[in-house]
């Protein structure tokens, strides 16, 4: 039995009709859209795991089935992996709707005797706070390591601005930058910092959706898709800032004296629920904060250490020769898919080349792979990702001054001799430029 002092309990208020309606609909619907962030927490906890694949499973037949038989959004849904705005995103935004529409509507109908929901209200409120508060722990926290998004790397800075998508040009917008990234993610730390807190709820909150509307507004101007989760987070932020709707109200609009916010404060008799909560919040706090604190920094500290793959130098390294079956010299035509026209050996064991040979892991008009020298044998192993098992093709190598690579290997069927001189090319955006004093613009 627990008692809240905002609660009168002995004579309960009474919510309008139009509350309890708003409230019912809002109860299924977030519990639907944070179920699956409550389970990843739970998910740590020895045998949950296996539960939640029922869950997973349970989810996935409504939403396919709800795709097949209403919504059509298309014919084969496809899951969310990197995109959060995939066809079976929207069709599950879709299905959670339509549920906690007809569920607030059956609940309507069936239950007419509770004159309101307060504490149930409070759990849901309890719920939504605590998941914004790990949203911004878990991507402000790597912020602050700036280690969301990188700075630039040369095949980034190679390749021609309009070749960017949107998504990619703001990501090193903001990556080339460490101190605003640093800032970005200090404030969500900050608001979620304030969240923990009952009495500074609204503060946090204020925070938190002035972050994520940013966010938001940056996923929608930048094509970047996570849009589906961005706005939920600002929904979230309003859901909770509109149970403080008129004291804001008499504080902003009316300047008037505006009573403490104690709708979050809750006293629990039973020394159990007391322990309870305490555990509670302390492992969240181990996991939001500290278990993705020691994570980051981790990531950062093998990051600083990431350096030359010797025995190649990192740099940009012009095709001197391209040569075809020890006779054809092909020269670099714009429409050639073939001929490489530069080559990227970056740090950590990273690189592309500039060719839109399919070969390789095809973005922005360059084909990225992962390299690995082999100093015994003067080979040089080319894979697509760093993960596979097996090379995209074997390279003999040859380092006749620190200026000069070149390459033996076989391309499909033909023999390919390739010249690398490194280039001079240098990049202004690399140097990171400031100036207090700006006497034109740049």
């Amino acid at each position: 039995m627990s008692t809240m002092p905002d609660f009168d309990l002995s004579t309960p208020s009474v919510w309008p009709p139009w509350r309890k309606i708003l409230f019912r609909f809002f109860l299924i619907y977030l519990v639907l859209q944070l179920a699956p962030w409550a389970w990843q927490w739970m998910t740590v906890i020895p045998g949950l795991g296996y539960v939640y694949s029922y869950y997973d499973a349970a989810d996935q037949w409504i939403v396919n089935s709800s795709n097949q038989y209403l919504f059509h959004i298309k014919d084969v849904l496809v899951p969310m992996g990197g995109s959060g705005d995939t066809s079976y995103g929207w069709a599950q935004l879709c299905t959670y709707f339509v549920l906690a529409l007809a569920g607030c509507v059956i609940w309507t109908i069936a239950d007419r005797r509770n004159s309101h929901y307060e504490k149930a209200d409070y759990w849901l409120r309890t719920f939504v706070r605590y998941n914004i508060a790990g949203v911004c722990f878990s991507y402000g926290i790597i912020k602050l390591f700036a280690l969301q998004m990188y700075f630039p790397n040369l095949s980034q800075l190679a390749t021609p601005l309009g070749d960017y998508l949107p998504m990619r040009f703001s990501w090193m917008f903001i990556g080339y930058s460490t101190p605003y990234q640093v800032f970005s993610g200090a404030m969500e730390v900050i608001a979620g910092l304030l969240l923990l807190n009952r009495r500074t709820v609204t503060l946090g909150l204020f925070v938190a959706a002035g972050v994520f509307i940013n966010v938001m507004l940056l996923n929608l101007s930048y094509d970047i898709p996570v849009k589906i989760f961005s706005m939920h987070m600002v929904l979230y932020c309003f859901f909770l800032l509109a149970h403080d709707a008129r004291r804001l109200f008499q504080f902003f609009v009316l300047n008037k004296t505006a009573p403490p916010n104690t709708s979050y404060e809750i006293t629990f008799s039973k020394t159990g629920m007391r322990v309870a909560r305490i555990v509670s919040k302390v492992a969240f706090i181990i996991l939001a904060v500290g278990l993705t604190f020691y994570n980051s920094y981790m990531s950062y500290s093998a990051n600083a250490q990431v350096s030359d793959v010797g025995p190649i130098q990192s740099g940009i390294y012009d095709v001197k020769l391209f040569v075809l079956n020890k006779k054809d010299t092909i020269a670099p035509l714009a429409s050639d898919t073939i001929h490489w026209k530069d080559v990227v050996f970056d740090k950590g064991g990273q690189g592309s080349v500039n060719s839109t040979d399919t070969l390789f892991r095809q973005r922005y008009r360059r084909g990225y792979f992962s390299y690995q020298p082999d100093t015994v044998n003067h080979t040089i192993g080319l894979k697509k990702f760093n993960s596979d098992s097996t090379y995209l093709l074997t390279m003999k190598y040859e380092l006749p001054d620190e200026k000069t690579i070149r390459l033996w290997t076989k391309l499909r069927h033909d023999s390919v001799y390739v010249e690398l001189v490194r280039s001079k090319r240098r990049f202004q955006l690399a140097e990171r430029q400031f100036h207090w004093l700006s006497e034109s613009n740049r």
